[in-house]
């Protein structure tokens, strides 16, 4: 097995040569950090993903998490490599000092967090989860939440989820039936007795940690008992699985769901309340508690879009590790000697395309992550984030489960073995286009909540676009490029502005193609902007790595040749009403 996991150059290249990662060192919030503190804890964290999380990888996915007595059993490794990331305050590292964190910029947790994705999906999952968590409480809890419910998981002795889905609503939130009924005041706040039950829980229960913090969606009965209708009735409680008092708390593990991947991640059915009822505080106010789970929940997308373009890469990196080993076939007559697979073209073209999907993937989260460390200083950025959330969460989901697949094939029937890596990652990525809101409800959301309505975010990446464009036309080789681009801006938009003017509901039912094309037309923008700057470094002394550069140049002209031409294709079932809507349900 290949130990790369993931590249370092390749790393080093999308932050500081393309994003410019050092001039975040000038915001105050970031100020005593240096480029030595960021390549230290990226050192860090790629030597733990390969020490402790990678020997695990192949065990977590064989051992089958145990339930017995209402108590959940994980792989003993696993936990053990959890407890080291913790132990190295890596649970820390995005939270500001004043929480007990390392204060490093999101994009550099982020990065580092890539790695341990590669290695380990299933281990990795927990600690993104509890990130979430604590982050969310952090912003929106009282101080004594904070100190009571959030600091526990910064410092990684107490793990968190987030419980949303019920087994009669899956997301539709507005259906949900989990009943919180007040039960007084203290310090926490006002505490409430939870009845209801909790479907696809992924850590919602464990023996890795002493406690596990829920964060709960549930809705406050009227005087009457009627529960409040829609999503507007939803409020946020913190149900913590053991209470200050060190008491278990009325909640039950009511059976584990066995994956068909990322098995190592004990993914539980909860039932709250079987007893007196769970008991919870709720954060902020009544009513507020969509509002504030969107926090966690657009966090958790850009973690999947980095999960699922880890999961990529590292499947990458072994199929073009096999393809230079593998001798087969001839290029020349019958006594030629066999050449290995790389050197044909029908396999140079798959790796091309898994690169195209992977490192592309990869520059698309890891531009997120950077918007997210500068939403708060800059609108533009924030309005940007808000509309390429749908893109960061689908498209790595989407075409790195197609970067897999093709992993797989470049691997011929061995790839198809439990024997070879790549099967184990194809299986683990197949999760990500579904959860955290599936790639319908991604395109819904891009349509109704950023395209339909006005969003400032629209004008923002057009003004980006075109100043990649201008910069790419300066350069000979990429002036045809940038005409693409150019191009398919003016297709996208144009359907866009189409879309407003037909009926919501044949908008929203084509919604999915204009995701796609959408997020084709966004990731085609980042590569031609990491060609400029990659033949902008192409005059640099690049040492060992001199095939950096021309890399990223190949894999953008290949994006352009093959990928691209796709936008006009999912545009075109738009703007000729060929709507899904029309087809009667007697033809299923």
């Amino acid at each position: 097995m290949a130990t790369t996991i993931l590249r370092r150059e390749d790393v080093d290249f999308l932050l500081y040569d393309w994003l410019a990662a050092d001039r975040l060192l000038t915001q105050p919030r970031y100020c005593a950090h240096s480029r030595e503190t960021f390549d230290g804890f990226l050192d860090l964290c790629a030597d733990l993903a390969r020490d402790a999380f990678l020997p695990c990888f192949k065990a977590s996915d064989e051992f089958e998490i145990k339930l017995a007595d209402g108590e959940v059993t994980v792989l003993p490794q696993l936990a053990e490599a959890l407890k080291q990331y913790a132990e190295l305050g890596l649970s820390a590292a995005s939270f500001p000092e004043e929480r007990g964190g390392a204060g490093l910029p999101f994009l550099i947790s982020t990065a580092g967090l890539a790695w341990f994705a590669a290695a380990n999906f299933s281990a990795t999952a927990y600690a993104l989860l509890t990130a979430a968590n604590a982050r969310l409480i952090a912003a929106f809890g009282s101080d004594e939440q904070v100190s009571t419910f959030a600091l526990p998981q910064i410092e990684g002795r107490w793990f968190g989820t987030m419980c949303l889905s019920e087994p009669q609503a899956g997301s539709s939130l507005a259906d949900v039936l989990t009943k919180a009924w007040p039960d007084g005041r203290d310090y926490l706040g006002d505490r409430y007795r939870l009845n209801g039950n909790k479907m696809w829980i992924s850590g919602g229960a464990h023996d890795i940690t002493e406690n596990i913090v829920h964060l709960v969606l549930a809705k406050i009965p009227a005087s009457d008992g009627t529960l409040p209708q829609g999503s507007t009735g939803l409020s946020l409680f913190i149900v913590p699985a053991v209470l200050p008092s060190g008491e278990r708390n009325d909640i039950a593990v009511a059976g584990l769901n066995h994956k068909m991947g990322n098995r190592g991640t004990a993914n539980c059915l909860l039932n709250f309340g079987e007893r007196d009822g769970a008991v919870g505080w709720r954060i902020g106010k009544e009513g507020d508690g969509l509002r504030q789970m969107f926090m966690m929940m657009n966090e958790a997308r850009i973690s999947v879009g980095l999960c699922a373009a880890a999961i990529a890469t590292r499947g990458y990196y072994l199929a073009v590790d096999y393809a230079k080993g593998r001798v087969q076939g001839r290029l020349g007559n019958a006594g030629s000697a066999p050449v290995p697979i790389i050197e044909h073209a029908d396999v140079k073209a798959m790796l091309l395309a898994q690169k195209c999907y992977a490192e592309g993937s990869l520059a698309l989260c890891f531009y997120g992550a950077a918007l997210v460390d500068r939403e708060h200083e800059d609108p533009d950025s924030a309005a940007l984030l808000a509309l390429l959330i749908p893109v960061i969460k689908t498209w790595p989901s989407e075409f790195g489960l197609k970067a897999n697949d093709l992993a797989i094939q470049v691997h011929g029937g061995y790839g198809y073995t439990r024997d070879f890596d790549v099967e184990q990652l194809y299986r683990d990525n197949r999760l990500n286009p579904i959860h955290e809101g599936t790639t319908g409800i991604q395109g819904i959301d891009l349509v109704a909540r950023k395209i339909l309505r006005p969003a400032k975010g629209w004008s923002v990446l057009k003004e980006r676009i075109h100043r990649t464009i201008d910069a790419a036309r300066a350069n000979p080789d990429l002036q045809d490029l940038a005409g693409h681009l150019s191009g398919g801006l003016d297709d996208v938009e144009r359907v866009k502005d189409a879309m407003k003017d037909m009926d919501e509901k044949e908008a929203l039912a084509n919604a999915t193609s204009f995701l796609f094309a959408f997020g084709h037309l966004v990731v085609g923008w980042l590569w031609l902007d990491l060609a400029v700057t990659a033949c902008e470094r192409a005059d640099l002394a690049l040492g060992e790595h001199d095939d950096l550069a021309p890399g990223k140049v190949v894999a953008c002209k290949y994006f352009y040749a093959y990928e691209m031409p796709r936008v006009a294709a999912w545009l075109s079932c738009i703007t000729g009403r060929e709507c899904i809507l029309e087809a009667p349900t007697s033809v299923f």
